[in-house]
């Protein structure tokens, strides 16, 4: 809200009274402004300290866009407009507001220079240099470059570089299967009686064998072939074969894989 003013005809805000005066509800003549700028000033010098840049600035702009329409309504020239053009004003009072807010800038760059310039005087410059036969020469970077070895780095540039080759050395590959492990154990567990899993992998040198032989035997406990104990935590693994005494390998491997895929 705008300075408040009290004249015969208005009381309240500046520019309320602006735009009053502008749609013609107020008529400029009757709107002494000499008291209006009188009481503003008396409130600057009372309050200077409490009142803010922007209710200055808007209370000049404000008051100038008044006193013209005023000198135009009292001093009309050979040109005079309609009452309706007076309205221009609002133009004029654009330009002095990006008038005020460009001059706002150039106040914030000139006070960030001073900070900077306040900043920089804190520092004390160097007042010796170095001594007259202390002289710094740039190195040359072509020192020991020949006509020679210009070649052999270009040789070694455009050179065929050999194919990337992967090291698979320590890559393992096995080939042995789940089917070949339950096979292998279908043909041994009926005679071997009770045993335990170390017992059936001590011979395995692979731990991707121990892996595959566990697996199978899994498949043979789900297959009703054969049970799997182990009396303590942590204990061994003990294998009971309890199907056919001569299982034929091929139709067990079969319904294993019947199995797996199902």
């Amino acid at each position: 809200m705008g300075h408040a003013v009290s004249t015969p005809v208005f009381e309240g805000p500046i520019d309320l009274l602006l735009h009053l005066v502008t749609s013609h509800e107020v008529d400029i003549l009757e709107v002494p402004l000499a008291p209006v700028v009188d009481a503003f000033v008396a409130e600057l010098v009372e309050h200077r300290d409490q009142l803010s840049m922007d209710t200055l600035s808007e209370f000049l702009l404000v008051a100038a866009i008044l006193v013209e329409l005023k000198s135009q309504r009292l001093l009309p020239g050979p040109d005079d407009v309609d009452g309706d053009e007076e309205l221009v004003g609002w133009e004029e009072r654009d330009l002095l507001l990006a008038r005020l807010l460009e001059c706002r800038a150039y106040a914030a760059a000139a006070d960030a220079f001073v900070a900077m310039s306040e900043l920089a005087a804190r520092s004390v410059p160097r007042e010796t240099g170095l001594d007259d036969g202390f002289v710094v020469h740039a190195p040359d970077l072509l020192a020991g470059v020949t006509v020679d070895t210009l070649a052999q780095a270009y040789l070694g540039a455009t050179a065929e570089r050999p194919a990337p080759r992967v090291d698979l050395s320590h890559v393992t590959v096995d080939t042995v299967t789940v089917s070949e492990a339950v096979e292998e154990l279908a043909l041994r567990l009926p005679g071997a009686g009770r045993t335990s899993f170390r017992a059936l992998t001590r011979g395995l040198a692979t731990r991707i064998e121990v892996i595959v032989h566990f697996l199978a035997l899994l498949e043979l406990c789900k297959l009703g072939r054969i049970s799997l104990g182990q009396g303590e935590n942590f204990g061994d693994l003990q294998v009971d074969w309890i199907g056919e005494d001569r299982p034929l390998a091929g139709a067990l491997v079969g319904s294993f894989a019947d199995d797996y895929d199902g």
